[in-house]
């Protein structure tokens, strides 16, 4: 059997080094906001000084301090290493400006990476899209074309925004920025159109709406939801809960929030197809995608994954789907050159257990958006969460007894299925030199996370040149 889920399948898997400005060194306390829900203003101070390091949109400035010997590295990490509670190890470690590999152990073994696979659909999303791209939601009339209200029947034209909200409005929703079932049946009772009842055009999206390689139980685990075009909260049955049970039928409930928001029967609502040509009513838009993508990183969100890795398909003119969406993303990595051999993938997320990346690919992520080469990946370093500041690595790498450990120091993507553990990211090591690195454990034992954070920590001090 594969390896089972926890129940919160992505849940936090920590990383380090705050990708400061270039140049400065910020010292004391700072305070970063945690991603995710609109309510949730909680600070965590992190207390050691910013090294420089590298600023999105800046070419990287040379490090000061010298290059981490391959053999003091190897050293410093060869009992961490070696704790069984890593299982079956991946790992890579690389200089991130020069891209020189500082240690590797199978590097170029196919493992699950569980959300670490984030990471690779973030990049690119970034080498595809503009950052600040919308999607939009329509309503349009579902007369004949040309009529000027229609037979009374509207359709809901999804197109792959799963923030859309039911949520009144001035009412908070998990999602910053997200558009309103509000806002459209206002848009469209000054249409002059009054509406008999409601149809939802789920045809943006192709294939199945649940990768291979998924457990269904994680609909009512509250990991994942049914992938349609149309979709309200992402599914989401108590929009503001992080572990809300989701819903099995997501464009539906998008219809039949629009239908109640109009005073109309919601159990009347049905799929259907908007008539070309037709009438637009009403149209709302998302968030910008680089704030969808810092999101979805730090919340570690499955369902906002696999709507982002549809619109890397559409804009390369792949199809809507699993399958559509997987092909786009490892194609866009290889136009940046970054290696992808032994990558088998069902999903965008990594919540299926039949994915397998390796480690040189993922640190090859990672690090390619570190170096100077590719200046549109340098945002996926700010999207990655930050070691004892936010999302899934707010509450790891925090020793409160002593205030030693990479806490402010290290970003990273996490990754965590039962049995699996992940991280991905970038660290500046105890010299002041940035360093990427790739950990992926399967098999893991009962301590493997904490064995994972060991590894990481254990590079952090490590500052290994000669």
């Amino acid at each position: 059997m594969g390896p089972r889920r926890w129940r919160k399948t992505t849940h936090a898997l920590v990383a380090l080094a705050v990708l400061a400005f270039v140049g400065a060194v910020v010292a004391g306390a700072v305070y970063f906001t945690t991603g995710g829900h609109g309510n949730s203003s909680a600070r965590t101070t992190v207390p050691p000084p910013r090294p420089p390091t590298v600023k999105p949109g800046v070419t990287p400035v040379a490090d000061t301090a010298a290059i981490p010997e391959p053999g003091g590295v190897a050293a410093a990490l060869a009992q961490v290493a070696a704790d069984p509670n890593l299982g079956t190890l991946g790992a890579r470690i690389s200089d991130a400006l020069t891209g020189k590999a500082l240690w590797q152990q199978g590097d170029d073994l196919p493992l699950i990476p569980a959300s670490t696979n984030k990471t690779l659909t973030a990049a690119a999303a970034l080498l595809t899209l503009d950052r600040q791209a919308r999607i939009s939601t329509r309503v349009v009339a579902g007369g004949p074309a040309g009529s000027p209200g229609g037979n009374g029947v509207i359709v809901l034209v999804g197109a792959g925004d799963p923030t859309l909200s039911a949520a009144p409005p001035g009412v908070e929703t998990w999602y910053h920025g997200a558009a309103r079932i509000s806002d459209l049946a206002e848009q469209i009772r000054r249409s002059g159109v009054t509406p008999t009842a409601v149809q939802v055009d789920i045809s943006a999206y192709s294939g199945p709406t649940m990768a291979p390689g998924w457990d269904p139980a994680d609909v009512d685990n509250g990991d994942i939801a049914p992938i349609e075009a149309a979709m309200i909260d992402a599914g989401r049955i108590q929009p503001t809960t992080v572990n809300s049970r989701r819903s099995k039928t997501p464009a539906l409930d998008a219809g039949r929030e629009l239908a109640k928001a109009l005073d109309l029967d919601p159990e009347a609502v049905k799929i259907g197809s908007a008539p070309p040509g037709a009438r637009q009513l009403a149209v709302v838009q998302s968030a910008p995608l680089i704030q969808r993508l810092s999101q979805m990183m730090n919340a570690s969100d499955n369902v906002m994954a696999e709507c982002i890795g549809r619109e890397v398909a559409a804009a390369i003119n792949r199809p809507q789907s699993f399958t559509g969406a997987v092909d786009a993303v490892t194609n866009r990595l290889g136009t940046a050159r970054i290696d992808t051999a032994g990558a088998q993938l069902a999903d965008s997320s990594g919540l299926s257990v039949d994915n397998r990346l390796t480690a040189r690919t993922l640190d090859g992520t990672v690090r390619a958006a570190a170096g100077p080469d590719h200046p549109a990946l340098r945002p996926l370093l700010d999207l990655l969460p930050i070691a004892g500041g936010s999302g899934t690595l707010a509450e790891r790498f925090l020793d409160r007894a002593t205030n030693l450990g990479p806490a402010g120091w290290l970003r990273a993507k996490t990754g965590s299925l039962t049995g699996v553990n992940a991280l991905v990211g970038v660290v500046t090591d105890a010299s002041g030199r940035v360093l990427t690195f790739a950990f992926v454990s399967n098999d893991a034992g009962p301590n493997g996370r904490n064995a994972m954070d060991a590894l990481a920590t254990k590079l952090w001090f490590c500052g290994c040149a000669a």
